[in-house]
């Protein structure tokens, strides 16, 4: 049985900063791509960055220079280090993991998620 659980989130001022983890836990063989989603009220789910296992990154424009993720394999654990934050980055973010457990399949993982919530 494989879980991720994220922790991190809350409610930070415009400008303001968090910091987002992610850890991979269970039977795992290999984590490949590890990355952050968000899904804010009433829109879709978007991805805001991921990171391959060998530290090749991916952002979204959105988020291009705020925010930087980050992994540490021999924790498999994802970090999303958010900074400048803006009302518009309000929404759960869950984190999300390709990996391959012992005696079974590549699959992909999500966390329960967590809020974050930039506000005056």
């Amino acid at each position: 049985q494989v879980q991720l659980l994220e922790s991190g989130g809350g409610l930070v001022q415009p400008g303001g900063s968090l910091r987002l983890s992610c850890a991979a836990s269970g039977s795992i063989s290999r984590i490949y791509t590890m990355g952050w989603y968000r899904q804010a009220p009433g829109k879709q789910r978007e991805l805001v960055a991921d990171i391959t296992s060998g530290g090749s990154t991916n952002y979204a424009d959105a988020v291009k220079v705020r925010f930087t993720i980050s992994r540490d394999n021999t924790k498999n654990t994802v970090y999303l280090e958010m900074d400048n934050l803006k009302p518009e980055d309000t929404a759960v973010y869950y984190c999300k993991a390709t990996i391959k457990p012992y005696f079974s399949p590549v699959t992909s993982y999500w966390g329960q998620g967590t809020q974050v919530t930039v506000s005056s």
